[in-house]
């Protein structure tokens, strides 16, 4: 039994991370501190001046805690960084963004690098430049730059790959040197990649007079194509460049952040400035302010915002100073691997800056309110709604839904999603294949499928509980409540193995009409409509038709392989390796049918005598 008052006074002076944990287990709370003792203390002090009404709403729902000594506050940074990352905790502030920003990739790790437009950014040793807001900005700016620097696009591993093909239409177009074909040498594609990265670092002054002068002395030599071909070039660059807004003189790297708040939440708004041009802005969103301080908003979202930032600038200008700035600074500069400094402007350009960046926060965030007020109502409104319609006494954060799949017992899959705050959570969605049920058996299915979910929870959380470490800790997270896809059956079948377990979560049907639309809930033995028009009832409808898509999916997807594999792998000479070639160049079976030797041949990997076995395999 963990006794508080206890574990209190064992707790050192020293700096760390302490960690809140409910009666579950589940992880509520993740924060830092110089000395672990005071802080930690604060959470269970009437009178501490830092129990705001979240914090008391929070320290009701404390079990037990853990704590993690560091060797310095900096640590303690970036350990609370990656613990709020993985953990998604329930009462820290949280930045709210889904959205993925176009990079322009150069993948200087390569012996001929490539440019290319990606969404993620890896540790590959490659060259990330952005974020951008636009994407098709990003392709178009990509478009004249292949004019200026042909560099190559495709996939091919060079060098190994030089003399194995002809060029492709790129060569043909003037947008690519053709380094496949052995047509421009490594040293004098690298002079194309170094001037490439000078403009994709701000520096465009010195590529376009070096252009100019080249373009000059063609002109002088009488060699119009070549000249021709430079000012094209030129043009191209001058295009490029004023895509790109003048906005800080002394041409540096900087952020510039401002946000305003209203109620628990805040919109952060950011120029992105890069060698003096500003490439764009952005808005964000932060969550459970309503108790913080701005100095403390302001250190929520640095910390969160640039965790695991590809590029991070010489300079943060910012609209209000942050709390444990030292602390922020030397993390900072560690992440970027040069120094960083936090500045918070009074007068002169910047201060101009930071003021335009705070107006347009105010009026994103008043653009955005009655968005914001409506996407609550189909979230935290719903959610409302539903506990009232079941006359829960909880609360509603985490539903997790269950659906079976099969066809005539064919494959039977199971599958689960998770729902937390009344938006579903992509990255605990889980897939199960039916394994110890033969037939189409729903009910069984469904006993397996929440049997082996919830008792890999039962021994993530006695993994967890003797101090080892869990395999999959997104099965520690217990939900509020099980929404199942049927009515009495199957919502029997989830609390058989649930009382097994000796785990008391409700659990409620999703019933649907004879059209197959969801109709209303089961529970506690009786049928509850939700009005239609209700935001309730459309929160059941997405849950419902997601669970159901997610397994009709994962089913579609085994039955396909099943099919593909029935027929190409009963082929004399077509092992996996061939069987995934046909299928990745011919896309399917009819294809491959319709296919010549010739063009079967043409496969990777495929000789002359297995090309002949899969065309005489379909014709004979």
């Amino acid at each position: 039994m963990f006794d508080i008052q206890e574990e209190l006074k064992k707790l050192p002076k020293k700096s760390g991370v302490y960690i809140m944990k409910d009666e579950n287990g589940c992880i509520i709370y993740v924060g830092k501190a110089v000395n672990l003792s005071s802080r930690v203390r604060q959470y269970f002090q009437d009178s501490s001046r830092q129990n705001s009404a979240k914090v008391h709403s929070m320290a009701a729902n404390i079990s037990e805690f853990e704590y993690v000594v560091t060797d310095n506050e900096v640590e303690a940074l970036i350990l609370e960084c990656n613990l709020i990352k993985k953990h998604t905790p329930k009462y820290n502030v949280m930045l709210k963004d889904d959205k993925s920003y176009p990079y322009v990739k150069l993948t200087v790790n390569e012996a001929f690098p490539r440019a290319l437009m990606v969404r993620k950014v890896e540790k590959d040793k490659a060259k990330y430049f952005g974020p951008f807001t636009s994407s098709s900005l990003v392709r178009e700016s990509m478009d004249l730059m292949k004019r200026i620097w042909p560099l190559r696009t495709c996939s091919r591993k060079l060098p190994a790959d030089i003399g194995k093909g002809r060029p492709c239409l790129n060569y043909d177009i003037g947008q690519c040197k053709a380094p496949c074909a052995g047509f421009v040498s490594e040293s004098e594609y690298k002079l194309i990649v170094d001037e490439a990265l000078l403009f994709l670092s701000g520096k465009h002054e010195g590529i376009a007079g070096r252009i100019e002068r080249e373009m000059n002395a063609a002109a002088e030599k009488l060699e119009f194509e070549k000249a021709a071909e430079l000012r094209d070039k030129l043009r191209a660059l001058k295009i490029l460049s004023e895509k790109q807004k003048i906005d800080s003189a002394d041409g540096e790297d900087q952020d510039i952040i401002a946000f305003a708040r209203a109620g628990d939440e805040a919109l952060v708004q950011v120029f992105f400035v890069r060698g003096g041009k500003m490439l764009g802005r952005e808005h964000y969103m932060l969550v459970n302010v309503l108790s913080l301080e701005r100095r403390e908003i302001m250190a929520e979202f640095v910390k969160q915002f640039y965790c695991e930032a590809a590029f991070i600038p010489k300079e943060l200008v910012l609209e209000v100073d942050v709390q444990d700035k030292e602390a922020l600074i030397l993390w900072l500069s560690k992440l970027r691997g040069k120094s960083v400094s936090i500045v918070v402007p009074q007068r002169g350009d910047k201060q101009k800056m930071v003021e335009l960046a705070a107006k347009n926060a105010i009026l994103t965030l008043e653009q955005f309110g009655e968005h914001i007020k409506r996407e609550r109502m189909k979230t935290e409104g719903a959610l409302a709604e539903i506990k009232k319609a079941l006359k829960l006494n909880i609360a509603i954060d985490r539903i997790e839904a269950y659906d079976i799949s099969n066809v005539q017992g064919f494959e039977s899959v199971g599958s689960m999603v998770a729902f937390e705050g009344g938006k579903p959570k992509n990255s605990d969605y889980r897939k199960f294949k039916i394994k110890s049920v033969q037939g189409p058996d729903d009910y069984a299915s469904m006993e397996e499928v929440i049997g082996r979910r919830f008792s890999r929870y039962l021994a993530e959380a006695e993994e967890a509980a003797n101090g080892g470490q869990p395999l999959n800790a997104k099965f520690l997270k217990l939900p509020d409540i099980l929404f199942i896809d049927g009515g009495r059956g199957q919502v029997h079948s989830a609390q058989r193995i649930l009382s097994q377990l000796e785990l008391n979560i409700p659990v409620c049907g999703m019933i649907k009409d004879d059209r197959h639309r969801t109709r209303g809930l089961f529970f506690n033995e009786e049928e509850i409509l939700l009005p239609q028009s209700s935001e309730g009832f459309k929160l059941v409808t997405r849950i419902q038709d997601e669970v159901h898509r997610f397994a009709i999916e994962y089913h579609r997807k085994l039955r396909e392989a099943k099919s593909v594999h029935s027929i190409l792998d009963d082929i004399k000479g077509i092992g996996p390796a061939r069987r995934k070639e046909l299928m990745k160049h011919f896309k399917s079976i009819e294809n491959v049918k319709k296919a010549s030797v010739e063009e079967l041949q043409a496969v990777a990997g495929m000789n002359r005598a297995a090309a002949e076995s899969v065309y005489k395999f379909f014709r004979i």
